[in-house]
C-alpha cells in the first residue's frame, strides 16, 4: 500500500504543472473556461506518472493507456473546437463576477487546483489498474465493454448536439432527437459509463478502493457541476425546456413519457 500511495502522490506531482500552466495561460485571455478543454488531459499525465511507476509485467497497461488517450484527446479536441472564438463560458463569468478583486490569483485554487484535484481522485482507476500484475479476467472484458458504450455514446451525443447547434435553431429550440430523445444529458451519461468501465477494470485487478474515482464522478455529474449546474435556470430561459425535463429522463436513457395532453377546451381559439 505505501508504493500505492506513493505512486498516486506521482499523479498528483504530474497534474498540478499542467493545471498551473494552464492557469498562466488562462490570465492574458481572461478565460478560466479554457481549464475544460484541458480537464481530460491532465488524467493523461496521472496515467502516464502512473504507467512509469507500474511493474514491467503489468498486463493492463498497454491497453489501458490506448483507451485513455482516445478518450481524452477526442473530448479534448471537441471541447477545444465547441468553444473557440465564443470567450469565457457564462459559468466562469459567474464565478469570476462573485470573486472580485484579485479574481487573477483566486482562481489559481477556485478553479484549476480544484479541478486538479477532482481528476487527481477520479483517476483512482487507472492507478488500480495500471499498477496491478493480476491476469485480465471478465470483469477487465465487462469494464471494456462499459468504456466503450460509453464512449460512444459521449461522442455521439456531442456530435448530435453540435450538429443541432450548427442548424441555427429557432431561439429556445430543444434538441429531443437521437440520443437527446431518451436523455437530457447522454453526453454526460456516456462519461459516467466510460468511468465506471475504467472503474470495473481496476476491480478486475484488485482495486476495490479505486471506485472511488467514478463515484466521485457520478456525484458530480449528477449534483454539482453537471446536471444540477446546467439545468438550475434553464427553463426559465428556454421554456420549452419544462415539457423536455417532464418527459425525458435526465440521465440514463429511456423511452420519453408521453406528451402531456391539454385540458378540455384548452385548444386554441378560432
Amino acid at each position: 500500500m505505501p508504493d500505492t500511495l506513493h505512486a498516486w502522490l506521482g499523479g498528483l506531482a504530474a497534474i498540478v504543472p499542467l493545471a498551473v500552466g494552464v492557469w498562466l495561460a488562462s490570465l492574458p485571455l481572461k478565460d478560466a473556461s479554457i481549464v475544460d478543454r484541458c480537464w481530460s488531459l491532465l488524467f493523461v499525465a496521472a496515467g502516464l506518472a502512473y504507467a512509469a511507476q507500474s511493474p514491467a509485467s503489468a498486463p493492463r497497461r498497454a491497453w489501458l493507456l490506448v483507451m485513455l488517450l482516445a478518450w481524452a484527446v477526442r473530448l479534448a479536441l471537441h471541447i477545444t473546437w465547441r468553444n473557440w472564438g465564443h470567450g469565457e463560458d457564462r459559468r466562469y463569468q459567474a464565478i469570476r463576477e462573485r470573486n472580485q478583486p484579485g479574481y487573477a490569483w483566486k482562481s489559481l485554487p477556485y478553479v484549476f487546483l480544484l479541478q486538479a484535484v477532482l481528476a487527481w481522485v477520479i483517476s483512482l482507476p487507472l492507478l488500480g489498474a495500471l499498477r496491478s500484475e493480476a491476469p485480465a479476467g471478465v470483469l477487465d472484458a465487462l469494464g471494456v465493454l462499459a468504456w466503450l458504450l460509453g464512449f460512444l455514446c459521449e461522442a455521439l451525443g456531442d456530435w448530435q448536439l453540435a450538429r443541432f447547434r450548427a442548424a441555427s435553431p429557432a431561439r429556445g429550440a430543444v434538441l429531443d432527437t437521437g440520443l437527446w430523445r431518451y436523455s437530457r444529458h447522454p453526453n454526460y451519461f456516456g462519461e459516467c459509463l466510460l468511468w465506471w468501465g475504467f472503474g470495473l477494470v481496476a476491480l478486475g485487478a484488485g482495486a476495490w478502493w479505486a471506485l472511488a474515482g467514478p463515484l466521485l464522478l457520478t456525484v458530480l455529474l449528477l449534483r454539482v457541476s453537471g446536471v444540477a449546474l446546467l439545468e438550475r435556470d434553464i427553463a426559465d430561459r428556454r421554456p420549452a425546456y419544462r415539457e423536455y425535463i417532464r418527459r425525458t429522463s435526465a440521465f440514463i436513457p429511456w423511452p420519453p413519457r408521453a406528451a402531456a395532453t391539454p385540458p378540455a377546451g384548452a385548444g386554441s381559439p378560432h
